[in-house]
């Protein structure tokens, strides 16, 4: 996924870092919503922060089973 910043930066990150990203179809990967913060998926369930992103941050979202 490239990412391109107001100030010029241009941010690649694999789409295996979000693995709801790279599960989804092309489609439904072109329906987001930017905000100031981030970037935003509805159907998907997936919100990726503008700082986690700057960070090298992915998905922190784990499956744990329940205690």
């Amino acid at each position: 996924m490239w990412v391109s910043f107001d100030d010029g930066r241009v941010l690649g990150v694999p789409l295996a870092w979000f693995p709801r990203l790279l599960l989804a179809s092309t489609e439904q990967r072109a329906e987001y919503e930017l905000s100031a913060g981030g970037i935003h998926w509805n159907a998907l369930n997936e919100d990726i922060s503008v700082a986690g992103l700057i960070a090298g941050r992915g998905d922190r979202t784990s499956n744990r089973p329940a205690a």
